[in-house]
Formats: structure tokens, C-alpha cells, sequence
């Protein structure tokens, strides 16, 4: 889950290389990397730690690179510890050829054996390094660059994405994709590769999502497209996604800015699907034949990791009272080994934000091999899920460039609420006027919404006294567990305090033990139909002295002052909405006191943006 850009064009590479890395260090901060074409040589330059290490070391005083084509990388450490001399790029013998790589070589010790043997000599812990070594041996039977890195490429096992230099071809940039992303942006006079779009916005919106199997080799007036060794052509796409939406917009961190852009995230992703008018929901990516499939199977799955699996956790609240199916939800690096039966009347709801997190793309890859239809939720334009899926329903919520997802969990919710109703309707399970009822609901959200990002100097003022704690507890039932789960992981992602969610009615079973006067326990408590069991998990958490900050409807007339050391107003709404609302002052909270922590809130120690290895 690295990040690698390339670039050739008529800018200092050097200087495109590192504005375009910084888009992509979400990706992973072990340590960052770059190869330039200088005066017909390969200079390289690596640092441990975040891309400012290289950036200072690069743009050092005096240092004159006159290079228009290069390659960069972010690294995401998975063989070999960060260090200086594991970062990339990596190079053969004689520093011809260097790579930059994201993704994992799985035969790389079999392929290091085999080029030890001939006497290439290795300097780091990385799969990676193998590859130039292997380009390196293959070039000594043929003159044809093409030739031998076709052939090198057929000998890696694995998903990766590669960006390629080779000394000797200085109008040259290559780039290979298998089972990694990697895209091509198409500028006026200049070209990129990048692991992500937000890397070459601010010059380009035009690109070609590159697919499985792709190579492209890449000159000044032109490129070259193969796919299994054959030249194709792939159809360039408009990017509608602004630069600014990938910039901090004068925010601190990139995640307050998409705590606040959720009013807009929302309503961009269910506008397009809600006809308020005749109050009916339109799927224009869902045909005939799937209608028809939902109208007859109740073999339901929903997959995800992390906490697009929070989201699918609500979307079965939702299907199952609303749509009045249950569908299975499970991780995806558990469904993935499952021996569960799978149908051609099966049908798999896959989420992600990425779309490139691999073991949700392995458990689509095994449940399509058996027959099964494939749904994805998705926010990236082109990514590799919904590309390996029949049918994909985008999300609208913009670049999420922190590592911690808000927006696109919000995002993710409504398209449950919405495809609820959908099967409702088509399953014959919901009246016109409940279906109205539900669309109409929707016309307020986004004004709520906004009035619940209204808190954020109140949590911001509450936040250092709850930032001295090691522990929290995190407490919701029904629809609003999940929310609690999604809390917990917040609060630990970014602030390295250890924190659980957990169902109220499970407190008895163990979590009581806990409850002390150092431990805060945040309660999502909404007026609906486990209110009154809510308010006794209360009572269990303050009669042991426990902490408390409640969640509650700002309509709520009891009086809380006694089981509630915090209290938290928001908006009322429909119990089917409430996570949308509730989950809001839990992100901020998190964010405030990582904040007040000193914490490296977008770049959290040890996490990258997108899982797309193992």
C-alpha cells in the first residue's frame, strides 16, 4: 500500500515528483524515494521517514538535477523495516534500471535465489529489488528493453504496480499494472503515473485507469498501451474531481476538512439517485437482470474491512427492517477463507473507499468464480473493485485523503438507506406511503447535519480533559452499535488511546469489570426503541464510578444531569438516520483530542489509506 508516481514531461521532474508524492503519503511514511533521468544518468535520492526528509534533501542548496523524467515513491513497509536502504527506488547491478513499486512480489525469495546464483548482488530486505535485478538478467539476452521486460514480468508472481526508468532511454517512462492500481494522467506536453488520482490533479483531470495486465511505455509525443503482451487502446476518462478538493483549503488537518465537507459528501450521493418529486429511488447502475435476481433471492453478503465494515454492519440494520432481508456481513479477510455456500442466486455487497483493499477484492474474485452477482460501493472513480464487479454504486464524497475515513462512512450509509428502500419496494415489502415517508426524510438531512457539525467548538473545548485517559469505552445498541464500533476505532486510529465498542447489553458479560473513575464511557443514546435499556446501561457504568459522555437528541426532555458527566445534543431525526448524525461529534471528539495530543492526525503511526496487500 505504497504510493508511485512517474513523471515525463518538460518541468523539473524533480520538483513534480515531490508535490505529486505528497498528494500520495496517505499511502504510507516509512520513508520516501526518487530516480531522475539526469544527463543520461540515473541519480538517486532516499530518505527515511516522511516525504519533507527527502524533499529537504533533494532541494538542497546548490543541487541542479536538469532532469524532465522520473519516478518517486512512498513507502508502506511490508518486506524489510523502514530504513533508508529499503526505501525506493531500487536498482540493478550497475544502476541502469530503477523501480519503483507498490504491491508484493510473492516469489521474490525463488527469484532472488535464481539471480543470486548469476552473481546479482542484493543490498536490501525488499521483494521489490529483484525486479530491476531481473529486468537486469533478461537484457543480457536481448538488446530490445520491450522484449526482456515482457519477459520479466511474466516471471512475477503477485499484485503490484510499477514505475520504470532505464538509463540509455531518456525520452522513456514505463509503468506496470497487475492487481495494484496504477493510472496515466494525460497533460498537455506531459505525462504521469500515479497509485492515485489526487497525485497529478493540479496539472491534468484527463487519465487512463489502467487495467490488470497493462504495460505502458510512455515517450514525448506519444505512448504505447499492451495488455498480455498485445498493443490496446483504453479510453481516456475526464476526472471530475477538482484540485482544491485534494488541498487542505486552509484546515489543519485533512481530517477536520472531511468532518465538515459531510453535508456535501451526502447530498452529492444521494441527490443523483432520489427523485423527490415522484418520491422513488432510481439505480441507473442496477439492470434488469439484477432486478430481477433481488426479486427471488434472499442470499444475501455484505464484505468489507475496517470501518467500511461499520457501515455494512448499519446497511444490515437497514435491510433487514426496512427491506425485510438479512443479510450476512462479514469481514472480508474472513469470508475470504469461509467455506459458505455460494449460488448463481448469491449476491455479494462489497465496500470500499478505495476499491483497491485486497482482501475485499479477493472475496469478490472467490464469490464470482462460484457464481455469485457483484454489487461494490465505491468512492474512486475506476478502482479495481468495481472493476472486477458487475455492478458498482459510486459514492460522491470526494478525495478522502486522511487515513481516517469520515466522509465516505457517511457516504456509505446513505447508499444502504437507499438501497433498502430499493429492494424494499422491488421485494413488495414497503407501502407508497412508507416509501414516501423514508424519501421525505432525506430532505432535511443535510440541513442536520450541518447543525450537528455546529458542536465542534464545544468538543473542541472538552477534548483535553479527556485526553489524559488510556482507555475508553464506547456503547450502543441496534443501528447505533455500529456507530459505537466506529467511535472506538476513530479515538484509536489517530490518538493511539485504546478504546471498544460495545453492545450495551453485553456490559454485564465482562466490560463491567472495567468501570472505574478512569474510564470514560461515551454512550450513543437517541430516543427509540432501546432508549429505557440504554438508560440502565447508564446506571450499571455511574453506579461504578465510570465517566460518562451521553449522546442524545436535542429534544430529549429527561433529565440526564445525574448519569451524565458530558452531555451531547443533535438534531432528532428518524431512527433509520440517526447514525449519520450520532457519528459526528464521535469523529470530532477523536480528533480534538488527538489534536490536543500532538498527534499526527492524517498520517497515524503504523496505518496507510488503502490496504492493498494482506
Amino acid at each position: 500500500m505504497c504510493g508511485i508516481v512517474g513523471y515525463l514531461g518538460n518541468k523539473p521532474a524533480e520538483y513534480v515528483i515531490i508535490q505529486s508524492l505528497k498528494k500520495l503519503e496517505y499511502r504510507g511514511y516509512d520513508s520516501a524515494g526518487i530516480a531522475l533521468l539526469s544527463n543520461g544518468e540515473i541519480i538517486v535520492e532516499k530518505e527515511q521517514g516522511k516525504i519533507v526528509n527527502l524533499e529537504n534533501k533533494v532541494f538542497e542548496k546548490g543541487k541542479k538535477y536538469y532532469a524532465t523524467v522520473g519516478i518517486g515513491h512512498t513507502r508502506w513497509a511490508t518486506h524489510g523495516e523502514p530504513s533508508k536502504v529499503n526505501a525506493h527506488p531500487h536498482s540493478d547491478c550497475n544502476s541502469n534500471i530503477a523501480v519503483v513499486h507498490n504491491g508484493i512480489i510473492e516469489n521474490y525469495m525463488e527469484l532472488k535465489e535464481y539471480l543470486e546464483k548469476r552473481n546479482h548482488v542484493f543490498t536490501s530486505k525488499t521483494d521489490t529489488e529483484v525486479i530491476p535485478h531481473l529486468i537486469e538478467e533478461k537484457l543480457k539476452y536481448t538488446t530490445d528493453l520491450k522484449v526482456a521486460l515482457f519477459e520479466a514480468v511474466k516471471e512475477l508472481k503477485g499484485a503490484f504496480a510499477l514505475a520504470i526508468i532505464v538509463q540509455g532511454y531518456n525520452n522513456l517512462l514505463i509503468g506496470v499494472r497487475k492487481g495494484s492500481p496504477l493510472i496515466f494522467g494525460i497533460g498537455e506536453g506531459e505525462y504521469f503515473l500515479a497509485s492515485d488520482i489526487p497525485a497529478f490533479l493540479e496539472y491534468t483531470n484527463k487519465a487512463i485507469i489502467l487495467e490488470d495486465n497493462d504495460i505502458i511505455f510512455i515517450e514525448r509525443e506519444k505512448y504505447k498501451i499492451y495488455n498480455n503482451f498485445e498493443e490496446i487502446e483504453r479510453n481516456i476518462i475526464e476526472i471530475n474531481w477538482s484540485p482544491s478538493q485534494a488541498e487542505k483549503s486552509g484546515y489543519k488537518h485533512f481530517m477536520i476538512k472531511e468532518i465538515m465537507e459531510q453535508p456535501e459528501a451526502i447530498s452529492k450521493t444521494f441527490l443523483d439517485k432520489v427523485n423527490f418529486t415522484n418520491n422513488e429511488i432510481i439505480f441507473y447502475e442496477i439492470d434488469n437482470s439484477l432486478v430481477n435476481l433481488i426479486k427471488e433471492t434472499n442470499d444475501i453478503a455484505i464484505t468489507a474491512c475496517g470501518t467500511s465494515w461499520h457501515a455494512s454492519l448499519i446497511g444490515r440494520y437497514l435491510m433487514e427492517e426496512i427491506a425485510g432481508v438479512v443479510p450476512e456481513v462479514d469481514y472480508a479477510s474472513e469470508l475470504r477463507y469461509r467455506k459458505r455456500p455460494i449460488t448463481d442466486k448469491t449476491i455479494l455487497i462489497a465496500v470500499s473507499q478505495s476499491g483497491e483493499t485486497a482482501d475485499t477484492l479477493e472475496t469478490i474474485r472467490k464469490f464470482k468464480q462460484n457464481g455469485a452477482k457483484i454489487i461494490s460501493i465505491c468512492n474512486v472513480l475506476g478502482s479495481s473493485i468495481p472493476r472486477e464487479s458487475d455492478y458498482t454504486i459510486y459514492t460522491h464524497a470526494g478525495p478522502e485523503i486522511s487515513v481516517a475515513s469520515t466522509k465516505a462512512f457517511t457516504s456509505q450509509i446513505i447508499i444502504f438507506y437507499l438501497l433498502a428502500i430499493y429492494i424494499g419496494k422491488l421485494k413488495g415489502e414497503l407501502s407508497s406511503k412508507e416509501i414516501n415517508t423514508f424519501i421525505n426524510n432525506l430532505k432535511d438531512l443535510t440541513k442536520k447535519i450541518k447543525r450537528t457539525l455546529l458542536l465542534d467548538e464545544y468538543i473542541k473545548s472538552i477534548a483535553p480533559d479527556f485526553s489524559k485517559f488510556h482507555n475508553f469505552l464506547y456503547l450502543g445498541r441496534g443501528i447505533n452499535f455500529p456507530v459505537a464500533l466506529e467511535g472506538a476505532l476513530k479515538l484509536k486510529e489517530i490518538s493511539y488511546i485504546h478504546a471498544e465498542g460495545y453492545p450495551g447489553g453485553e456490559m454485564k458479560h465482562g466490560p463491567l469489570a472495567l468501570i472505574d473513575e478512569n474510564m470514560p464511557v461515551v454512550v450513543v443514546l437517541p430516543q427509540n426503541s432501546l432508549y429505557e435499556k440504554m438508560i440502565g446501561n447508564l446506571h450499571e457504568v455511574k453506579s461504578r464510578k465510570g465517566i460518562t459522555i451521553v449522546l442524545t437528541d436535542e429534544n430529549n426532555g429527561d433529565n440526564l444531569e445525574n448519569l451524565a458527566d458530558v452531555i451531547i445534543r443533535v438534531p432528532t431525526i428518524d431512527k433509520y438516520l440517526q447514525p449519520l448524525l450520532y457519528i459526528i461529534p464521535l469523529q470530532l471528539l477523536s480528533y480534538y483530542i488527538a489534536d490536543y495530543k500532538g498527534c499526527d492526525i492524517d498520517q497515524p503511526r503504523n496505518l496507510a489509506k488503502s490496504v492493498t496487500v494482506e
